[in-house]
Formats: C-alpha cells, sequence, structure tokens
C-alpha cells in the first residue's frame, strides 16, 4: 500500500460480477500533515442492496467492517451527506483531485478518511445497474419480515 497516491488498487472483478468489488488505496488523516496508507475493499451484494459494506485493512492491523448507505454514500460525493456515525462530503486536493471526506465514528472514538471520487462514483453507479434506485425493495418478503417482527421472543 502507497499513502502517497490514494486510488485504485485493483478491482476484484473485471467486469464486475453479480456481487461486485472495488478495492481502493486511501488514507486515514491523522493531522493536518499527516497521513496514514489504509486499503479499503468496498462490497455490494444485489440481495442486501441499500448498504455498502467497507473494509478497512492498515498494513500489520486488523480488519474493520462499517455497513454505509448505498445512498448516503452516492450523494456524499457531490454533497455532504449523513449525520452521526457516518458524514461524507466532497473536497478537493491540492492537486486538483477530486476526493470526499468519510467520517466514521463510533462512542467517543473517529476516524476521517479520503475516499478518491472517481473511481467510486463509476463502481457505485454499477451497483445501480444491478438494482436500480427504488427497486431495492420490490423483491422484499413483506409477510415474513412482519410475522418476524411479532414473533414471540423476538
Amino acid at each position: 500500500m502507497s499513502g502517497n497516491h490514494p486510488g485504485v488498487q485493483a478491482p476484484r472483478t473485471a467486469p464486475y460480477d453479480r456481487s461486485p468489488e472495488l478495492v481502493l488505496d486511501i488514507e486515514r488523516v491523522l493531522g493536518v500533515t499527516a497521513r496514514q496508507a489504509v486499503r479499503a475493499e468496498f462490497g455490494f451484494d444485489p440481495a442486501s442492496p441499500l448498504t455498502i459494506r467497507v473494509e478497512f485493512l492498515v498494513e500489520d492491523g486488523p480488519r474493520v467492517s462499517w455497513r454505509i448507505g448505498r445512498d448516503l454514500l452516492r450523494q456524499g460525493l457531490y454533497s455532504a451527506s449523513g449525520l452521526g456515525d457516518v458524514q461524507i462530503w466532497p473536497a478537493y486536493a491540492a492537486r486538483d483531485a477530486a476526493i470526499a471526506r468519510l467520517q466514521l465514528a463510533s462512542g467517543d472514538m473517529a476516524a476521517l478518511f479520503e475516499l478518491p471520487v472517481p473511481p467510486l462514483a463509476h463502481w457505485l453507479e454499477y451497483t445501480y445497474e444491478l438494482v436500480s434506485a427504488g427497486a431495492e425493495l420490490a423483491s422484499a418478503d413483506w409477510d415474513r419480515a412482519s410475522a418476524e417482527l411479532i414473533r414471540p421472543g423476538a
């Protein structure tokens, strides 16, 4: 992993299959001039189309997994999005590269990451080709979901 040039590392599939993944080398912002290289693996499951799975891996460190709303992530590439634990907004690096800042918080801890917008936007658009906006819940079994909610001991 190189922290010097965050961007696309390698797609997991070419072309994407039914469960596309995108691997990006990104940076965690530690301070005004301090950065840490992080590998981010973005995953999309058409069976669970409302969320994107993101796994963060620091060299010689543990994997940390988050689920982020797909619409929240997409909107945050172009305008401020999210409240509370997950927030994302567009920014521009000194080299005029389109980036977005992603802040994740849990309890009294928070982490700020810089993501390259072009490859992430392109990949997200592909997920919307697989499951279009507004069709995410079209195949939901509402009778089963309702039964689970009212099941004794649930």
